[in-house]
């Protein structure tokens, strides 16, 4: 009698078409941030920080209970379930980005959303199909650290050398940090002190610790190009003020002004102008 073949897999299947479909739907999610965040600038600002902070409760709210269940006994690996990964710790990331715009923290949020993040979206280390909580966790945050990245770069929170040095550092900070707990602890977050089982990436880069030192590069030299366009972009336009306010800030500023220009020039017009 011939086997039957399951009707769905029992784990995840990177590049199915249930990927393809999640793709698809985090390329959709930019567009609509994208087109939030120039809607909310054309806005008035108070309603601006309402919908940021918002959805930054939402990422919360979102991801913190799926968190927790990944450190209660029943599901709790000390491999995996910590939340030390540079996509997890991007998801708070991008909840702090949203409430506060902290130049520091978008700035970070960028590099990592725009390369680390987005490569896990297209080549998903995921054993878990769903509707199983970790394939919920997974494909929330980062989706979530994506789009919130693009949301407030559309708002003005664009790169800066400043930014880009402060990113480098931050994560060259996280490189030691979880090179030291791995070491302690026996731990392999962010495959800084072993590669991964299966065959990556990493492969090409030769032996421990060469590989880590090479990815470190390659991660600084597509991090420096990412953020030459929108330097170059800024030079003509003066860039950034001395007070760190972007241009759109800064344009915005401008409207006000002129606007209560045109407010106190109509109070304190001429009588007998006024008359004429």
């Amino acid at each position: 009698m011939p086997l039957i073949a399951p009707l769905a897999a029992d784990r995840f299947q990177a590049f199915s078409t249930e990927h393809l479909v999640l793709v698809a739907a985090a390329l959709l999610g930019c567009v609509a941030a994208a087109l939030l965040g120039r809607h909310l600038v054309a806005g008035h600002a108070t309603t601006e920080q309402h919908v940021r902070r918002g959805l930054a409760l939402a990422i919360l709210a979102f991801t913190i209970p799926l968190q927790v269940l990944q450190l209660l006994p029943g599901d709790f690996d000390l491999g995996t379930s910590l939340p030390m990964q540079v996509c997890d710790l991007s998801w708070m990331l991008a909840a702090y980005a949203l409430w506060t715009r902290h130049r520091g923290a978008c700035a970070l949020l960028y590099f990592w959303a725009s390369t680390l993040v987005t490569q896990a979206i297209v080549t998903p280390s995921l054993q878990q199909a769903f509707p199983d909580p970790r394939w919920w966790m997974f494909w929330g945050m980062h989706f979530a650290s994506v789009w919130a990245m693009v949301l407030l770069v559309s708002l003005g929170e664009r790169p800066t050398l400043r930014g880009y040095r402060f990113a480098v550092a931050a994560t060259l900070g996280w490189v030691v940090a979880m090179m030291t707990f791995n070491a302690i602890v026996g731990t392999n977050y962010g495959y800084l002190n072993r590669k991964p089982s299966v065959s990556s990436p990493l492969d090409l880069l030769g032996p421990w610790p060469g590989y880590v030192v090479a990815e470190i590069a390659v991660i600084a030299v597509v991090w420096a190009l990412l953020t030459l366009p929108w330097v170059l972009r800024r030079r003509p336009s003066a860039g950034d003020g001395a007070d760190g306010t972007s241009d759109d800030e800064h344009q915005h500023g401008r409207r006000q002004h002129e606007q209560r220009d045109d407010l106190q020039g109509v109070e304190g017009a001429d009588p007998v102008s006024e008359s004429a």
